[in-house]
């Protein structure tokens, strides 16, 4: 019986450990596949508030924050950046390894 007891309380320990929860405890849903960036590195989707800097990507359900990392999982596909900046190599001061010339609508 006591064995029994102890395997449960074990047991029920080695799951609670394997579940992962955020640290303020909301995850933004998935970025959609594309998204386009205007002059600023910011969009709002599906009541959060996302910024693109340096090749990452953060959350917040403010534009004021606190901003979280956004799991690598939900970043998009492709990013592209519409407005200034059609200079050879950057685009807006970001990484053009995002950015693809084939879809570009400016």
């Amino acid at each position: 019986m006591k064995k029994i007891l102890i395997l449960t309380s074990f047991a029920v320990f080695l799951l609670t450990a394997c579940v992962v929860m955020p640290r303020h405890g909301v995850v933004a849903p998935y970025l959609p596949p594309v998204v386009v960036l205007d002059v600023e590195p910011y969009y709002y989707y599906e009541g959060f508030h996302y910024h693109y800097d340096r090749d990452r990507w953060y959350y917040s359900q403010s534009r004021r924050g606190p901003w979280y990392d956004l799991p690598r999982d939900h970043y998009p596909r492709e990013l592209r950046f519409k407005g200034k900046g059609k200079g050879k190599g950057k685009r807006h001061g970001h990484d053009d390894r995002y950015y693809d010339d084939r879809r570009h609508d400016d």
